[in-house]
């Protein structure tokens, strides 16, 4: 594919994907900034939806991610609560995405990720004229549900303190039920809709274990909220699932859900978004008709999905075209001798180190998860911080390199005791390189690097879209990140490095096709991350608790890592073609993976 179709693919699929997010140009999405207590401040898209007028007011409803997620992870509900005549604010939540770090290390539960802030500027700005003030809402999935209670309860104090309704009429908790708690209930004047994955790996937090933890008809959370709003003669033992409990008139309506599905997946399934419509259809009384499975959001998914694939195809073509430029051309090399066909006990060393180092990787991600607590106390206790301020990247940073170093070791154990015994060359390896070409790699790396991110950000100015699918997503950043970048790259490399000289310098081998090549690759650098999600999932289905506990969502994000590993070699085999050594794919790689796990990732930097 050349650059120019990858550029006209990028065009076209982020204008339909805009189409589709705008309601086909009958809402308009803009981002805004609002600044709030302690020079914090959170960014958020403003859903407006041309209906929403100073002579016909619309609800308003606040959209908040869940820890690790940012606004686009749930465009999704934005999309479609606007479509129905709804002004959706869908936030990026304190410390995620390009909103500020919160002096609270608890700001879902005391600022709702900065919801609360919001809330109070609509209900008390004269340049929301076309919202609804009596009928402001809050929705959220995971750490955004439990800001969008403590919105409910926040608020409730508030009314029950100056005798007034609630500024937040009704919300919606998705994902999230630890604090359906009495304290938390009785100050709540808010309608309360609830969503909770029946298979939900967190649900051993809950008061039931084992597979109760997740039925909502019988558990005590989902009890205590219905039960909330009756005298005592009136509680119910079982919650009737999709049941309107209380009035509307009193602002005491409670309804719960109980979809089939596992945590991470819940927000981006029909029946889940059809439940949460229905919801505010019902509370606020949806200004535009629509019935609850008609959705549309799921062809933006696509389309940026297809985004995504191109961006990373477009790299290829973008970087042959650099390598034309005379000042890089000295980077083409004749691509080294593969070596000798895999046979008999050539075979047997292969496929035992591909077990080996599958097996190190598999055993060293939790406890690398369990050091990194350790190494970087204050990111892991969500304090400000400029020491490695990424809590989640953390573990993987040093898992990665840790994992590096083993590859790189095991390489040359296996070179040294058979390889260069049995006709295997260093050349073969493509290590050889001057400073002058080192220099013009690591250039011609940024250079790639700048211009895959230059294009991402056209593409957001012009069409308000970036290249995802469901929570993976390639985002625009602040020049921040580039300091986070820098500060986590080089021990990123080393697992960059190790993976493009193993599978240049170890695993191509002649008479083998270049499909199986990169198929077994591919496998052996994500085989051991995969095998902690069999693990954890397998002991799930048969116990009922997920294997890890402490460490749950931890091997929550290698739902987006994985695939991530997989395409590493494929990457690094076609930027080994193209010069015929093993430095420019590592560089590129990392410089862009690396970019696209810290924008998806919490923060808690001091600025």
């Amino acid at each position: 594919m050349t650059l120019r179709f990858c550029l006209l693919g990028l065009v076209l699929f982020s204008f339909l994907a805009s189409q589709v997010q705008s309601n086909f140009g009958e809402t308009a999405v803009t981002t805004q900034t609002l600044y709030s207590a302690n020079n914090q401040y959170i960014v958020y898209d403003l859903y407006k939806p041309k209906s929403a007028t100073p002579e016909d007011k619309a609800p308003f409803i606040v959209v908040v991610p869940g820890f690790q997620r940012s606004k686009e992870a749930l465009s999704n509900i934005a999309i479609e609560l606007s479509r129905r005549g709804h002004v959706v604010a869908l936030i990026d939540p304190y410390a995620q995405g390009m909103s500020s770090s919160s002096l609270s290390r608890r700001a879902a539960t005391t600022e709702g990720y900065g919801m609360f802030a919001l809330i109070d500027t609509v209900y008390n700005s004269k340049s929301y004229n076309y919202v609804d003030k009596s009928r402001l809402g809050s929705t959220g999935h995971s750490m955004g549900g439990n800001a969008a209670i403590r919105g409910a309860n926040y608020f409730g104090k508030e009314s029950i303190k100056n005798k007034s309704d609630s500024k937040l009429h009704s919300v919606y908790v998705s994902g999230y039920v630890l604090t359906l708690k009495e304290n938390i209930l009785k100050d709540v004047r808010s309608n309360i809709g609830v969503s909770y994955a029946l298979y939900d790996e967190g649900a051993f937090r809950n008061e039931l274990q084992g597979w109760d933890a997740g039925n909502m008809k019988i558990a005590p959370e989902s009890l205590r909220l219905i039960n909330s709003i009756f005298d005592e003669e009136d509680k119910i033992n079982e919650v009737e699932l999709g049941k309107y409990y209380g009035s509307l008139d009193k602002k005491n309506i409670r309804i719960v859900f109980n979809e089939e599905l596992l945590h991470p997946f819940q927000p981006y399934n029909i029946i889940a978004t059809a439940n949460q419509l229905s919801f505010f259809d019902n509370v606020f009384d949806s200004p535009k008709k629509l019935d609850p499975f008609n959705q549309i959001w799921f062809w933006k998914e696509l389309f940026t999905l297809l985004n995504m694939i191109i961006g990373f195809i477009m790299i290829i073509p973008l970087t042959k075209y650099l390598l034309n430029i005379s000042y890089f051309k000295i980077l083409v090399k004749k691509i080294p001798t593969p070596l000798p066909p895999l046979s008999g006990k050539s075979k047997t060393i292969f496929w035992l180190i591909f077990i080996i180092s599958g097996g190190i990787a598999s055993l060293t991600f939790i406890p690398m998860v369990d050091i990194a607590k350790e190494l970087f106390p204050e990111a892991a206790n969500r304090q400000l911080t400029w020491f490695f301020p990424q809590r989640m990247n953390n573990s993987v940073m040093l898992w990665a390199m840790f994992n590096g170093i083993i590859g790189i070791i095991l390489f040359y154990i296996s070179y040294n005791f058979f390889g260069k015994k049995n006709g295997v060359v260093k050349k073969s390896w493509g290590l050889d390189i001057t400073k002058k070409e080192l220099l013009r790699t690591l250039l011609l790396g940024l250079l790639v690097f700048a211009c895959y991110y230059t294009i991402l950000y056209l593409i957001y100015f012009i069409f308000h879209v970036d290249y995802r699918f469901w929570f993976m997503g390639v985002r625009i950043f602040q020049p921040k990140m580039l300091i986070i970048l820098f500060m986590y790259a080089p021990f990123f490399f080393v697992f960059f490095f190790s993976n493009s000289l193993r599978v240049n310098g170890g695993m191509r081998f002649q008479k083998q096709p270049e499909w199986l090549s990169k198929l077994v690759a591919g496998f052996a650098n994500s085989v051991g991350l995969l095998l902690i999600i069999v693990v954890q999932y397998f002991y799930y289905y048969n116990n009922g608790i997920v294997f890890w506990t402490d460490n749950w969502l931890s091997v929550n994000l290698l739902f987006g890592l994985v695939p991530m590993m997989f395409i590493l070699p494929y990457f690094n085999r076609i930027f080994f073609q193209m010069t015929g050594r093993v430095y420019l794919g590592p560089i590129i790689t990392c410089l862009i993976f690396i970019m696209i796990l810290s924008t998806n990732t919490v923060i808690y930097l001091p600025i």
